[in-house]
């Protein structure tokens, strides 16, 4: 592939680093500026010293349920549906607003490409002049509103198909013959179910972009088989578009207008490269600058470039949730408690607890990595530290570095729900 968006895609990974390092300190002084709620969160944050990742590192994480409720208490005292996270109001400056289940109410501000979609939509195989059968749903949700404006910037037409009445759906593609279908890749499948059984053929439609849902190698070799070549974005309702297929099918490259930490789970740490941990966002939007946002996500850093020559950081794609607090014997038991306990001993590595058993009658075993000569000490401290953070007897079980999965897991619950 030799075709690119722009010239973004394929720059010098230190010049990209050092534009984005730039815009950085500039995003974080106007958030405290514009923000309410990052004039709170950033309080005694310098914006001027927050020039690399290890700064970046320090700020305090964001997810989604503090955002939601700092949303619903500045309703409940009719101050920002935003819980102050916009830096605009409503008027010209934001056109749209959109809610997300919750609900979290996510503006849309004004300018093109505002989601910043065109560039996975391109990379889908799609081009100026095509028309494209746009499935997400149009209404509450932003998902038709991203994808529009991102076929737009690209040059395209955009039939709003939205969700529902299939045989519609099969007589506009049959009629219209768009270029391709972006929307999820199980309705897409409904679509051409049911115009095979009407008996409707649609070889317009080679091409496809997904999102919403998972996109497994399997229903990517059901498309394939039927002549549509599907490619999968990653993107949310607060940020817009984190990261996109390519036709290399390595992973997805992270957009040009965020900035991408893989943290662990419970905590604002950076792992390892190649480490699982949850996706945490830093976005350049002016108009809903979120810092350091935990998108809840389990994903990895992969190594190298993508050979279709894109210079950007890639990542495994949606590898699960990074929320996996867990009620124990009547408690909560937080990831952030696990790597507080860990953190205590410098000799530990990964961690992992196990929770097996009934409900009721469960059992929580710490697995700890170490290479320590005395485990019989160190299991003792540690299940003195267990029951210290989180109120709770546990177990302590020792074993080699590398021996526990790679998957991002803090808590893993093994109980039996019979």
């Amino acid at each position: 592939m030799t075709e690119f968006f722009d010239a973004l895609e394929t720059r010098d990974s230190a010049a990209r680093e050092e534009a984005l390092l730039g815009a950085l300190p500039i995003q974080v002084a106007h958030a405290k500026l514009a923000s309410a709620a990052f004039a709170e969160i950033l309080k005694d944050v310098d914006p001027s010293r927050v020039k690399s990742r290890l700064a970046l590192a320090a700020l305090p994480v964001t997810r989604k349920h503090e955002l939601l409720e700092l949303q619903l208490a500045g309703r409940s005292r009719g101050g920002s549906v935003f819980g102050g996270f916009s830096a605009r109001g409503f008027g010209a400056s934001m056109p749209r607003v959109f809610a997300s289940p919750g609900p979290i109410y996510e503006p849309e501000g004004t300018s093109k490409d505002y989601w910043r979609m065109a560039r996975a939509i391109f990379a889908a195989g799609f081009r100026p002049g095509e028309l494209i059968h746009n499935s997400f749903s149009y209404h509450f949700v932003p998902a038709g509103s991203m994808m529009e404006t991102g076929a737009h910037a690209l040059g395209c037409t955009v039939f709003p198909g939205g969700t529902g009445q299939t045989e519609q759906q099969v007589q506009a593609m049959a009629e219209l013959k768009p270029g391709g279908y972006i929307g999820t890749p199980s309705f897409l499948k409904i679509i051409l179910e049911k115009a095979a059984e009407m008996g409707v053929a649609l070889p317009s439609v080679g091409k496809a972009m997904f999102g919403g849902e998972a996109f497994p190698p399997s229903l990517r070799d059901w498309f394939t088989a039927h002549g549509v070549a599907g490619y999968q974005c990653y993107a949310t309702a607060d940020l817009g578009l984190i990261a996109f297929e390519t036709t290399a099918r390595e992973g997805l490259v992270v957009d040009e207008g965020v900035i991408v930490e893989v943290v662990r789970p419970g905590t604002g740490d950076p792992v390892a490269p190649g480490e699982v941990g949850e996706v945490v966002v830093t976005t350049l939007n002016p108009t809903y600058p979120l810092i350091r946002f935990g998108t809840g996500d389990l994903s990895a850093v992969l190594p190298g470039n993508c050979p279709t020559g894109r210079t950007n950081t890639r990542i495994k794609g949606w590898m699960g949730r990074a929320d996996q607090t867990t009620k124990i014997r009547g408690m909560f038991v937080h990831p952030g408690q696990i790597d507080q306990i860990a953190k205590r001993f410098p000799e530990v590595g990964r961690v992992r607890l196990v929770v097996t058993g009934e409900m009721a009658n469960d059992t929580m075993t710490l697995k700890v990595e170490t290479s320590c000569g005395g485990p019989d000490a160190l299991s003792a401290k540690l299940m003195e530290a267990i029951r210290d953070v989180t109120k709770l007897r546990g177990q302590v079980e020792i074993v080699l570095p590398g021996t526990l999965p790679n998957d991002g897991k803090v808590i893993e619950d093994a109980r039996s729900y019979r």
